[in-house]
């Protein structure tokens, strides 16, 4: 599934549901900013995971669970950076 850009997109997209599940809570911004969040994490392990010697690209799984990570990390940021400046 994560052959190039678009199916890194569709994984962003199940990545930010799966964070927003993970992460329960208001989040300023509602669930359209949760799964551009998810998108943005998905893209984030996709570019990062070769730095850190992982092969991601082999197994499906293992790209949502980087993805997911991405995401999760993503909206955690996300969350302390509106909180503060709330």
């Amino acid at each position: 599934m994560p052959h190039g850009i678009i199916g890194w997109l569709i994984i962003g997209l199940v990545a930010g549901v799966l964070g927003k599940l993970i992460m329960p809570g208001k989040d300023p911004g509602g669930v359209i900013v949760t799964i551009l969040l998810g998108i943005a994490g998905a893209l984030l392990a996709k570019y990062l995971t070769p730095m850190l010697g992982l092969n991601i690209e082999d197994t499906t799984w293992q790209a949502y669970a980087a993805a997911t990570a991405g995401a999760v990390v993503l909206l955690a940021l996300y969350r302390l950076i509106m909180v503060r400046r709330v």
